[in-house]
């Protein structure tokens, strides 16, 4: 078959945005709470992620003594210990907005309907040990199964053996990995979906962003506050930014 020049530049171009990655998605960090004076992590801060149109909007989660999914970045607060304190405890927690220290069923219910604004949940690595953190893993996907938001939340975490046992139990998910210390080439061969690293270590090691667009793997950086930094990024098409400064962030890409 011969094709005309026309139609052959038209297809190559084609074949080119196919391979380009979209443009850089983002992240508000613990919810959109640094510009909007609520809690980092409350429910508030969630809303206000949602009514800014962020691609998604990340938050912590942990176990109670008594297995009781909780959100909140600090394994600490107020001086209570999360992981070993029961939930009727942690139930008579506020936060700085008067909110209930909220667990996992009420956040993810209070994003559930609506569809434009992701929930990236972070399974914070337990302080208890290794099995712990495992446990803590299969009851955040039972839950997210069980409220029905499956569809809209992706899972990260530092711990290597967590996010295996994520695609493990919930196969279809989205997977990236926080600690910086794996190649592209090594979560590919894992079946991680991609990765979401400090910006310094992509900094460090500018070339995985390339290789992972290459493989077709997600990638993100965190916690990008600062324009210069939001720029180099978005310069070298990553697919999303965490940032404490959504705001900040959309303006930026909305002028691009």
């Amino acid at each position: 078959m011969n094709l005309s020049p026309l139609l052959l530049l038209l297809l190559i171009s084609l074949n080119m945005m196919d391979e380009e990655p979209s443009k850089t998605k983002v992240i508000a960090h613990r919810g959109a709470w640094k510009n909007t004076n609520v809690p980092e992590n409350s429910i508030a801060a969630l809303q206000h992620a949602i009514a800014l149109k962020c691609y998604g909007s990340e938050f912590d989660v942990h176990l109670s003594a008594d297995s009781v999914l909780f959100v909140l970045h600090d394994h600490t607060i107020q001086g209570i210990p999360i992981e070993k304190t029961t939930a009727a405890e942690l139930s008579k927690v506020k936060l700085s907005n008067g909110e209930s220290l909220p667990t996992l069923e009420s956040y993810l219910l209070a994003g559930k309907n609506q569809t434009q604004t992701r929930l990236i949940l972070e399974i914070k690595t337990s302080q208890l040990g290794k099995a712990r953190s495992l446990a803590l893993t299969k009851k955040c996907i039972d839950l997210v199964s069980k409220t029905g938001v499956a569809t809209i939340t992706d899972y990260i975490a530092f711990d290597f053996d967590v996010c295996l046992q994520v695609k493990k139990l919930a196969p279809t998910a989205q997977v990236q990995y926080l600690n910086g210390d794996k190649t592209p080439e090594q979560l590919a061969t894992a079946g991680l979906d991609g990765f979401d690293y400090h910006f310094s270590v992509l900094k460090r090691n500018e070339h995985w962003l390339s290789d992972a667009h290459a493989r077709h793997l997600s990638t993100n950086a965190w916690t990008v506050n600062e324009e210069e930094t939001m720029r180099w990024l978005i310069n070298r098409k990553i697919n999303m930014i965490t940032t404490n400064e959504p705001e900040q962030l959309l303006k930026i890409l909305n002028q691009q």
